[in-house]
């Protein structure tokens, strides 16, 4: 995810570290139940930060969206491992006033009319130093009192510039045992790290039963190969569909969404228009208007879509969400 209007560079994904191994198969026979969502979910980041975008206040978030990410905690430098949440400074200047009160009161609003709400960390930009045991243990700390202190439901994992996996794994499985059975546990990697031996599918493989849903971010990224191994371009059905198919061999349907830009301003490269969404959609879940690639069995139960940005969105008059969600809404 870019905090700034800015290219996620070629060398940033080069540095994203690459572990080998295969990933087991997480099936729903084999998996307990997690923490749900609506059937088909609309999910969307709501940017703790200023830039180009629509400055916005979590309660003028549009009705459309289900799932809000709040982006994002930040790595507390004081204390290695442990994030920091509030009101960034500028939103708040740019919003005539914003204080975390009032963050909180419009996160217990948006719950009550059935939204879920998660805390995202990493991003373009930020990281969060899990090295180490005693750093994993300030993380979880930190980040169960951010949750309890806002209400917030659970953890979105956005980094991009590697991380260590058991250790992840390991905070992971201390934040749902703190925090609750009703835990959210969602995830944002990029193409790169769901491709074989990427760091997120070994930790897809260690956590796939704590999982909500997985929206990889189809954009900001080169060509891949995609599940049949045919290459996909950037930009096509073919590089939505021919990918999310990797996640739907390691996941149940229900924890896969597709991860696209709200417009073009939103990522420096991979935007499509909803149509083109819509017809991943359409691919993956009934084996029609697809591409070259088309699935050996639809996945009608398909979690939904995850768009960067809200703002984004909103800036845009709502030109993603608007159809993105009535054609939700049409899939049951």
């Amino acid at each position: 995810m870019r905090r700034l209007a800015r290219l996620f560079t070629a060398s940033a994904a080069a540095a994203t570290v690459l572990l080998t191994g295969a990933v087991a198969t997480a099936g729903a026979d084999s998996s307990p139940e997690t923490a749900a969502l609506p059937g088909k979910q609309l999910t969307g980041y709501w940017q703790n930060f200023v830039n180009d975008a629509t400055p916005l206040r979590v309660a003028d978030v549009p009705d459309s969206y289900d799932l809000l990410v709040l982006a994002f905690a930040e790595a507390d430098p004081a204390q290695p491992g442990a994030v920091t949440f509030g009101v960034d400074p500028e939103l708040a200047d740019a919003l005539g006033g914003y204080s975390d009160d009032e963050l909180k009161s419009d996160i217990a609003a948006k719950q009550s009319e059935g939204d879920s709400v998660v805390l995202s960390i990493g991003g373009e930009l930020g990281n969060v130093d899990l090295s180490s045991p005693e750093n994993v243990t300030r993380f979880v700390d930190s980040f169960a009192a951010i949750a309890d202190e806002y209400g917030i439901q659970g953890l979105d994992v956005d980094l991009e510039h590697g991380f260590d996996v058991p250790n992840m794994a390991s905070a992971i499985e201390q934040l749902r045992e703190r925090m609750g059975e009703d835990f959210l546990l969602t995830m944002a990697p990029q193409t790169l790290d769901v491709q074989p031996g990427g760091t997120y599918l070994e930790l897809i493989e260690q956590v796939g039963d704590l999982i909500t849903v997985v929206h990889t971010q189809y954009y900001n990224s080169g060509s891949m190969n995609g599940c049949d191994g045919q290459v996909v371009t950037q930009g096509t059905v073919d590089f939505i569909t021919g990918q999310a198919c990797i996640l739907l061999e390691q996941l149940r349907p229900d924890q896969v969404s597709l991860g696209l830009p709200a417009t073009s301003n939103a990522a420096g490269s991979g935007y499509v228009s909803p149509d083109v969404v819509t017809a991943a959609l359409d691919c993956l879940t009934s084996g029609e208007n697809c591409g070259s690639y088309v699935p050996a069995e639809p996945s009608p139960e398909l979690s939904g879509v995850m768009t960067w940005s809200i703002n984004w969105d909103v800036s845009d008059g709502e030109s993603f969400s608007g159809p993105v969600r009535s054609h939700l809404d049409s899939l049951g």
